[in-house]
Protein backbone atom coordinates (compact mmCIF):
# COMPACT_ATOMS: atom_id res chain seq x y z
CA UNK A 1 0.00 0.00 0.00
CA UNK A 2 2.99 2.05 0.95
CA UNK A 3 4.80 1.51 -2.54
CA UNK A 4 1.67 2.22 -4.27
CA UNK A 5 1.20 5.75 -2.64
CA UNK A 6 4.82 7.10 -3.45
CA UNK A 7 4.05 5.92 -7.13
CA UNK A 8 1.27 7.30 -7.10
CA UNK A 9 3.02 10.84 -5.67
CA UNK A 10 5.68 10.40 -8.22
CA UNK A 11 3.52 9.47 -11.34
CA UNK A 12 2.10 13.27 -9.85
CA UNK A 13 5.08 14.89 -9.75
CA UNK A 14 6.61 13.97 -13.20
CA UNK A 15 3.12 14.40 -15.12
CA UNK A 16 4.02 17.98 -16.43
CA UNK A 17 7.47 16.95 -17.41
CA UNK A 18 5.62 14.46 -19.51
CA UNK A 19 3.48 17.07 -20.99
CA UNK A 20 6.33 19.26 -21.74
CA UNK A 21 8.39 16.62 -23.05
CA UNK A 22 5.44 14.89 -25.35
CA UNK A 23 3.43 18.62 -26.27
CA UNK A 24 5.02 20.38 -29.47
CA UNK A 25 7.53 23.46 -29.11
CA UNK A 26 6.10 26.56 -29.00
CA UNK A 27 6.28 29.12 -31.52
CA UNK A 28 9.31 31.40 -30.97
CA UNK A 29 8.19 35.02 -30.11
CA UNK A 30 10.00 38.55 -30.40
CA UNK A 31 12.29 38.62 -33.37
CA UNK A 32 12.60 35.25 -35.71
CA UNK A 33 15.45 34.13 -37.68
CA UNK A 34 14.21 31.88 -40.51
CA UNK A 35 16.82 29.50 -42.34
CA UNK A 36 15.96 28.62 -45.96
CA UNK A 37 17.37 25.38 -47.75
CA UNK A 38 17.49 26.78 -51.01
CA UNK A 39 19.97 25.90 -53.73
CA UNK A 40 23.08 27.96 -55.63
CA UNK A 41 23.61 29.93 -58.10
CA UNK A 42 20.62 32.18 -59.66
CA UNK A 43 18.08 30.75 -57.42
CA UNK A 44 19.99 31.51 -54.60
CA UNK A 45 20.52 34.90 -55.38
CA UNK A 46 17.03 35.23 -56.08
CA UNK A 47 15.87 34.33 -53.00
CA UNK A 48 18.56 36.20 -51.24
CA UNK A 49 16.73 39.53 -53.02
CA UNK A 50 13.12 38.32 -51.81
CA UNK A 51 14.26 38.00 -48.39
CA UNK A 52 16.30 41.43 -48.14
CA UNK A 53 13.25 43.20 -49.30
CA UNK A 54 11.08 41.42 -47.03
CA UNK A 55 13.07 42.20 -44.00
CA UNK A 56 12.62 46.39 -45.32
CA UNK A 57 8.82 45.89 -44.17
CA UNK A 58 9.31 43.46 -40.96
CA UNK A 59 12.89 44.29 -39.01
CA UNK A 60 11.78 41.90 -36.85
CA UNK A 61 12.43 38.92 -39.26
CA UNK A 62 16.27 37.95 -40.34
CA UNK A 63 17.38 34.92 -42.70
CA UNK A 64 19.82 32.95 -43.38
CA UNK A 65 19.34 31.55 -46.86
CA UNK A 66 21.82 28.49 -47.14
CA UNK A 67 23.06 28.45 -50.85
CA UNK A 68 23.34 24.87 -51.48
CA UNK A 69 24.49 22.39 -54.50
CA UNK A 70 21.77 20.18 -55.54
CA UNK A 71 22.80 16.86 -54.48
CA UNK A 72 23.97 18.54 -50.89
CA UNK A 73 20.61 20.55 -51.02
CA UNK A 74 18.67 17.33 -50.65
CA UNK A 75 20.78 15.33 -48.32
CA UNK A 76 20.45 17.38 -45.91
CA UNK A 77 17.16 18.88 -45.69
CA UNK A 78 16.07 14.73 -45.70
CA UNK A 79 18.71 13.75 -42.98
CA UNK A 80 16.97 17.08 -40.84
CA UNK A 81 13.05 16.17 -41.41
CA UNK A 82 13.87 12.67 -40.61
CA UNK A 83 15.52 13.78 -37.33
CA UNK A 84 12.67 16.04 -36.98
CA UNK A 85 15.91 18.31 -35.51
CA UNK A 86 14.24 21.31 -37.09
CA UNK A 87 17.01 23.19 -38.54
CA UNK A 88 14.83 24.44 -41.54
CA UNK A 89 12.13 26.98 -41.48
CA UNK A 90 11.77 26.82 -45.21
CA UNK A 91 13.03 24.12 -48.06
CA UNK A 92 13.12 24.66 -51.82
CA UNK A 93 12.37 21.24 -53.40
CA UNK A 94 12.46 19.76 -56.43
CA UNK A 95 8.62 18.09 -57.79
CA UNK A 96 10.41 15.00 -58.48
CA UNK A 97 11.44 14.51 -54.47
CA UNK A 98 7.59 16.13 -53.59
CA UNK A 99 6.02 12.88 -53.08
CA UNK A 100 9.10 11.76 -50.79
CA UNK A 101 8.61 14.28 -48.43
CA UNK A 102 4.58 14.36 -48.19
CA UNK A 103 4.71 10.63 -48.01
CA UNK A 104 6.89 10.95 -45.34
CA UNK A 105 4.64 13.18 -43.37
CA UNK A 106 8.10 16.01 -43.25
CA UNK A 107 6.15 18.83 -44.29
CA UNK A 108 3.46 21.08 -42.52
CA UNK A 109 0.33 21.35 -44.31
CA UNK A 110 -0.62 24.44 -45.58
CA UNK A 111 -3.96 24.56 -46.15
CA UNK A 112 -4.60 24.34 -41.95
CA UNK A 113 -2.33 27.46 -41.95
CA UNK A 114 -4.51 29.45 -44.76
CA UNK A 115 -7.65 28.44 -43.18
CA UNK A 116 -6.28 29.81 -39.67
CA UNK A 117 -6.17 32.99 -41.64
CA UNK A 118 -9.37 32.97 -43.10
CA UNK A 119 -7.45 32.73 -46.20
CA UNK A 120 -7.81 29.92 -49.37
CA UNK A 121 -5.31 29.31 -52.15
CA UNK A 122 -5.13 32.45 -54.84
CA UNK A 123 -6.74 31.29 -58.13
CA UNK A 124 -3.94 33.21 -59.96
CA UNK A 125 -1.51 30.15 -59.48
CA UNK A 126 -1.51 28.22 -62.34
CA UNK A 127 -3.03 24.74 -61.12
CA UNK A 128 -0.28 22.40 -62.98
CA UNK A 129 2.30 23.76 -60.50
CA UNK A 130 0.04 23.76 -57.70
CA UNK A 131 -0.95 20.26 -58.10
CA UNK A 132 2.60 19.29 -57.23
CA UNK A 133 2.52 20.55 -53.85
CA UNK A 134 -0.36 18.86 -52.82
CA UNK A 135 -0.04 15.08 -51.50
CA UNK A 136 -2.11 12.96 -52.90
CA UNK A 137 -1.41 14.37 -56.51
CA UNK A 138 -4.62 15.96 -57.43
CA UNK A 139 -6.45 19.05 -57.44
CA UNK A 140 -8.00 18.17 -54.06
CA UNK A 141 -5.04 16.60 -51.47
CA UNK A 142 -3.48 18.04 -49.07
CA UNK A 143 -1.42 20.95 -50.00
CA UNK A 144 1.94 21.12 -48.22
CA UNK A 145 3.90 23.30 -50.76
CA UNK A 146 3.94 26.36 -53.11
CA UNK A 147 5.19 26.87 -56.49
CA UNK A 148 8.29 29.43 -56.23
CA UNK A 149 9.91 28.56 -59.89
CA UNK A 150 7.24 27.61 -62.89
CA UNK A 151 10.27 25.43 -64.51
CA UNK A 152 8.54 24.08 -67.47
CA UNK A 153 10.02 22.28 -70.98
CA UNK A 154 9.36 23.65 -73.84
CA UNK A 155 10.19 23.91 -78.09
CA UNK A 156 12.11 26.36 -79.64
CA UNK A 157 12.47 27.08 -83.49
CA UNK A 158 13.93 29.25 -85.76
CA UNK A 159 10.84 31.80 -87.52
CA UNK A 160 13.73 33.45 -89.69
CA UNK A 161 14.44 30.30 -91.28
CA UNK A 162 11.20 28.82 -91.05
CA UNK A 163 9.92 31.98 -92.96
CA UNK A 164 12.69 31.76 -95.50
CA UNK A 165 11.77 28.41 -96.28
CA UNK A 166 8.21 28.44 -96.11
CA UNK A 167 7.87 26.29 -93.12
CA UNK A 168 5.08 26.59 -91.05
CA UNK A 169 5.02 26.09 -86.77
CA UNK A 170 5.10 22.52 -86.61
CA UNK A 171 1.90 21.53 -84.86
CA UNK A 172 2.77 17.82 -84.50
CA UNK A 173 6.24 15.62 -84.14
CA UNK A 174 5.78 14.06 -87.78
CA UNK A 175 5.66 17.95 -88.75
CA UNK A 176 9.26 18.65 -86.91
CA UNK A 177 10.96 15.35 -88.76
CA UNK A 178 9.33 16.82 -92.28
CA UNK A 179 10.96 19.96 -91.34
CA UNK A 180 14.26 18.37 -90.49
CA UNK A 181 14.23 16.51 -93.74
CA UNK A 182 13.72 19.71 -95.62
CA UNK A 183 16.14 21.67 -93.54
CA UNK A 184 18.53 19.28 -94.42
CA UNK A 185 18.06 19.74 -97.93
CA UNK A 186 17.63 23.61 -98.21
CA UNK A 187 20.23 24.83 -96.12
CA UNK A 188 23.94 22.86 -95.03
CA UNK A 189 24.92 25.75 -92.70
CA UNK A 190 22.55 25.39 -90.05
CA UNK A 191 22.09 21.35 -88.29
CA UNK A 192 17.91 20.73 -88.15
CA UNK A 193 17.50 19.68 -84.90
CA UNK A 194 18.87 19.30 -81.37
CA UNK A 195 18.74 17.87 -77.85
CA UNK A 196 20.12 16.63 -75.25
CA UNK A 197 21.49 12.83 -75.87
CA UNK A 198 23.58 12.24 -71.95
CA UNK A 199 22.10 8.92 -69.93
CA UNK A 200 20.24 9.44 -67.24
CA UNK A 201 18.30 12.79 -66.68
CA UNK A 202 19.17 14.63 -69.95
CA UNK A 203 17.94 12.12 -72.44
CA UNK A 204 15.17 10.89 -70.19
CA UNK A 205 14.00 14.96 -69.98
CA UNK A 206 14.30 15.56 -73.84
CA UNK A 207 12.51 12.34 -74.63
CA UNK A 208 9.24 11.89 -72.55
CA UNK A 209 7.71 15.40 -74.46
CA UNK A 210 7.80 12.91 -77.08
CA UNK A 211 7.32 9.71 -75.54
CA UNK A 212 3.66 11.11 -73.56
CA UNK A 213 2.67 12.52 -77.13
CA UNK A 214 2.69 9.09 -78.69
CA UNK A 215 0.65 8.11 -75.84
CA UNK A 216 3.10 6.41 -73.56
CA UNK A 217 3.36 6.13 -70.09
CA UNK A 218 6.12 5.12 -67.70
CA UNK A 219 3.63 3.71 -65.30
CA UNK A 220 -0.14 2.77 -65.18
CA UNK A 221 -1.41 0.82 -61.74
CA UNK A 222 2.19 0.67 -60.67
CA UNK A 223 3.22 -1.38 -63.50
CA UNK A 224 6.28 -0.39 -65.13
CA UNK A 225 5.02 0.63 -69.20
CA UNK A 226 7.88 1.72 -71.20
CA UNK A 227 7.33 -1.19 -73.59
CA UNK A 228 4.05 -0.77 -74.65
CA UNK A 229 3.76 -0.08 -78.36
CA UNK A 230 2.95 3.74 -77.99
CA UNK A 231 6.55 3.47 -76.33
CA UNK A 232 7.83 1.59 -79.29
CA UNK A 233 6.71 3.95 -82.04
CA UNK A 234 7.98 6.88 -79.95
CA UNK A 235 11.60 5.87 -79.38
CA UNK A 236 11.37 4.78 -82.77
CA UNK A 237 10.92 7.87 -84.06
CA UNK A 238 13.34 9.22 -81.80
CA UNK A 239 16.19 7.71 -83.29
CA UNK A 240 14.57 8.68 -87.20
CA UNK A 241 15.08 12.58 -85.42
CA UNK A 242 18.65 11.57 -84.33
CA UNK A 243 19.84 11.70 -87.89
CA UNK A 244 19.24 15.41 -88.61
CA UNK A 245 20.72 16.29 -84.93
CA UNK A 246 24.45 16.92 -84.08
CA UNK A 247 26.71 13.97 -84.49
CA UNK A 248 27.64 13.79 -81.17
CA UNK A 249 24.13 14.68 -80.00
CA UNK A 250 24.71 11.76 -77.37
CA UNK A 251 27.04 13.61 -75.71
CA UNK A 252 25.34 16.59 -75.50
CA UNK A 253 23.95 18.09 -71.94
CA UNK A 254 22.60 21.49 -71.37
CA UNK A 255 25.35 23.57 -72.18
CA UNK A 256 25.81 22.09 -75.44
CA UNK A 257 22.10 22.92 -76.47
CA UNK A 258 22.45 26.29 -75.40
CA UNK A 259 25.50 27.30 -76.65
CA UNK A 260 23.92 25.99 -80.41
CA UNK A 261 21.01 27.16 -80.16
CA UNK A 262 22.65 31.05 -79.06
CA UNK A 263 24.55 30.52 -81.63
CA UNK A 264 22.68 30.43 -84.45
CA UNK A 265 23.65 26.54 -85.47
CA UNK A 266 20.40 24.43 -84.49
CA UNK A 267 16.57 25.36 -86.23
CA UNK A 268 15.03 23.62 -83.87
CA UNK A 269 15.35 22.20 -80.28
CA UNK A 270 13.47 19.65 -78.81
CA UNK A 271 14.11 20.70 -75.53
CA UNK A 272 14.47 23.69 -73.70
CA UNK A 273 14.54 25.75 -70.35
CA UNK A 274 12.93 29.34 -68.95
CA UNK A 275 16.85 29.42 -67.37
CA UNK A 276 18.77 28.56 -71.20
CA UNK A 277 16.19 31.02 -73.06
CA UNK A 278 16.53 34.29 -70.82
CA UNK A 279 19.32 35.82 -72.96
CA UNK A 280 17.91 34.70 -76.50
CA UNK A 281 17.43 38.72 -77.21
CA UNK A 282 20.75 39.85 -75.38
CA UNK A 283 22.78 40.65 -78.35
CA UNK A 284 25.96 40.64 -76.05
CA UNK A 285 25.05 36.73 -75.84
CA UNK A 286 22.74 35.93 -78.81
CA UNK A 287 23.35 35.66 -82.52
CA UNK A 288 19.77 34.73 -83.28
CA UNK A 289 17.92 38.23 -81.42
CA UNK A 290 14.52 38.38 -82.50
CA UNK A 291 14.65 34.94 -84.77
CA UNK A 292 13.56 32.19 -81.73
CA UNK A 293 10.25 31.47 -81.25
CA UNK A 294 10.07 29.93 -77.71
CA UNK A 295 6.55 27.54 -77.81
CA UNK A 296 5.12 24.47 -76.15
CA UNK A 297 5.70 20.92 -77.91
CA UNK A 298 4.05 19.49 -80.90
CA UNK A 299 1.54 17.01 -80.26
CA UNK A 300 1.08 13.61 -82.08
CA UNK A 301 -1.45 10.94 -80.60
CA UNK A 302 -1.85 12.87 -77.97
CA UNK A 303 -1.45 16.07 -76.68
CA UNK A 304 0.98 18.71 -76.24
CA UNK A 305 3.04 17.28 -73.09
CA UNK A 306 5.94 19.31 -72.13
CA UNK A 307 7.59 18.57 -68.76
CA UNK A 308 7.07 20.57 -65.73
CA UNK A 309 10.26 20.85 -63.46
CA UNK A 310 8.59 22.81 -60.90
CA UNK A 311 10.82 24.36 -57.92
CA UNK A 312 8.66 24.52 -54.72
CA UNK A 313 8.45 25.53 -51.35
CA UNK A 314 7.54 24.18 -47.77
CA UNK A 315 7.70 24.25 -44.09
CA UNK A 316 9.13 21.46 -42.16
CA UNK A 317 7.14 20.11 -39.98
CA UNK A 318 10.09 20.43 -37.05
CA UNK A 319 10.28 24.48 -37.71
CA UNK A 320 9.83 26.06 -34.66
CA UNK A 321 8.48 28.97 -36.71
CA UNK A 322 6.03 28.11 -39.12
CA UNK A 323 4.07 31.17 -38.72
CA UNK A 324 6.69 32.98 -39.90
CA UNK A 325 7.88 31.09 -42.20
CA UNK A 326 4.53 30.56 -43.71
CA UNK A 327 3.93 34.51 -43.90
CA UNK A 328 7.05 34.69 -45.74
CA UNK A 329 5.73 31.43 -48.14
CA UNK A 330 2.82 33.78 -49.33
CA UNK A 331 5.35 36.98 -49.91
CA UNK A 332 8.05 35.20 -52.07
CA UNK A 333 4.99 33.40 -53.85
CA UNK A 334 3.11 36.47 -54.53
CA UNK A 335 2.22 38.37 -57.29
CA UNK A 336 4.49 41.27 -56.51
CA UNK A 337 7.37 39.43 -56.04
CA UNK A 338 6.96 36.64 -58.64
CA UNK A 339 7.27 39.72 -61.24
CA UNK A 340 10.43 41.01 -59.71
CA UNK A 341 12.02 37.41 -59.46
CA UNK A 342 11.05 36.91 -63.38
CA UNK A 343 12.53 40.97 -64.67
CA UNK A 344 16.04 40.71 -62.34
CA UNK A 345 16.78 37.14 -62.13
CA UNK A 346 15.07 35.20 -65.25
CA UNK A 347 12.86 32.87 -62.54
CA UNK A 348 10.16 31.24 -64.35
CA UNK A 349 6.77 32.39 -62.64
CA UNK A 350 3.83 29.90 -61.60
CA UNK A 351 1.12 32.87 -61.70
CA UNK A 352 -0.82 34.14 -64.61
CA UNK A 353 -0.89 37.44 -63.67
CA UNK A 354 2.87 36.90 -63.72
CA UNK A 355 2.95 35.81 -67.25
CA UNK A 356 0.49 38.95 -68.44
CA UNK A 357 2.65 41.74 -67.11
CA UNK A 358 3.40 43.99 -70.08
CA UNK A 359 6.52 44.31 -68.92
CA UNK A 360 7.68 41.16 -68.78
CA UNK A 361 6.06 40.20 -72.18
CA UNK A 362 7.85 43.41 -73.47
CA UNK A 363 11.41 41.76 -72.13
CA UNK A 364 10.17 37.65 -72.89
CA UNK A 365 8.18 37.98 -75.90
CA UNK A 366 7.95 34.01 -75.73
CA UNK A 367 5.97 34.18 -72.38
CA UNK A 368 2.46 32.99 -73.49
CA UNK A 369 4.04 30.08 -75.38
CA UNK A 370 5.91 29.15 -72.11
CA UNK A 371 2.28 29.75 -70.07
CA UNK A 372 0.00 27.43 -72.23
CA UNK A 373 2.93 24.69 -71.55
CA UNK A 374 3.15 25.03 -67.70
CA UNK A 375 -0.61 24.94 -68.68
CA UNK A 376 -0.63 21.77 -70.40
CA UNK A 377 2.37 20.04 -68.47
CA UNK A 378 3.05 16.83 -67.03
CA UNK A 379 4.84 15.46 -64.03
CA UNK A 380 6.75 12.94 -63.98
CA UNK A 381 5.79 9.67 -62.24
CA UNK A 382 4.27 10.80 -58.28
CA UNK A 383 6.99 8.25 -56.58
CA UNK A 384 9.62 8.83 -54.71
CA UNK A 385 11.11 5.99 -57.34
CA UNK A 386 11.57 7.92 -59.67
CA UNK A 387 15.20 8.91 -59.36
CA UNK A 388 16.03 5.17 -59.76
CA UNK A 389 13.88 4.74 -62.67
CA UNK A 390 14.99 8.04 -64.30
CA UNK A 391 18.28 7.05 -64.54
CA UNK A 392 17.30 3.30 -65.39
CA UNK A 393 15.11 4.56 -68.03
CA UNK A 394 18.28 6.84 -69.66
CA UNK A 395 20.68 4.02 -69.43
CA UNK A 396 18.61 2.62 -71.81
CA UNK A 397 17.46 5.17 -73.82
CA UNK A 398 21.16 6.19 -74.48
CA UNK A 399 22.44 2.46 -75.72
CA UNK A 400 19.37 3.05 -77.99
CA UNK A 401 20.46 6.04 -79.69
CA UNK A 402 23.90 5.16 -79.68
CA UNK A 403 23.09 2.39 -81.89
CA UNK A 404 24.41 -0.50 -79.19
CA UNK A 405 20.57 -1.69 -78.63
CA UNK A 406 17.66 -1.76 -80.74
CA UNK A 407 14.69 0.12 -79.82
CA UNK A 408 12.56 -3.04 -79.32
CA UNK A 409 15.45 -4.73 -76.33
CA UNK A 410 16.31 -1.12 -75.02
CA UNK A 411 12.83 -0.82 -74.00
CA UNK A 412 11.67 -4.24 -73.01
CA UNK A 413 15.40 -4.47 -70.85
CA UNK A 414 14.19 -0.96 -69.45
CA UNK A 415 10.82 -1.95 -68.19
CA UNK A 416 11.89 -5.45 -66.51
CA UNK A 417 14.69 -3.16 -64.64
CA UNK A 418 11.58 -0.38 -63.77
CA UNK A 419 9.44 -3.05 -62.66
CA UNK A 420 12.26 -4.50 -60.26
CA UNK A 421 12.73 -1.19 -58.66
CA UNK A 422 9.01 -0.36 -58.28
CA UNK A 423 8.45 -4.20 -56.25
Amino acid sequence: MKNRFILSVLVLLLAPVFFVLASPQPEATGPVKLTIAGRDGVYGNAMQYATDEYTKGHPDVTFDVLKLPYNSQYEKVVIDMKSGTGSYDLIMIDDPNAPQFQKAGWLASLDGMLKSKGETLDPDFISAAVKLGRYPYADSGTLYALPHVGNVEMFAYRTDLFDKYGLAKPATWDDVLADAQKLKQMDPNVTPVGFRGVKGNPIVSGFLPIFWAFGANVLENNKATVDSPQALAALQYFLKLKAYAPQAVDTWNSAQVRDALYGGRLAMVTEVWPSWVGDLNNPDKSQVVGKVMVTAHPRETAPSSPVIGAWLLGIPKASKNQSAAFDFLMYVTGKDMQIQLADQFGIAPSRKSAFQDPGLLKKYPWFPGQEAALENARARARTNKWPEIETTFGTYLQLALIGQMSAQDALKTANEKIQEIIQ
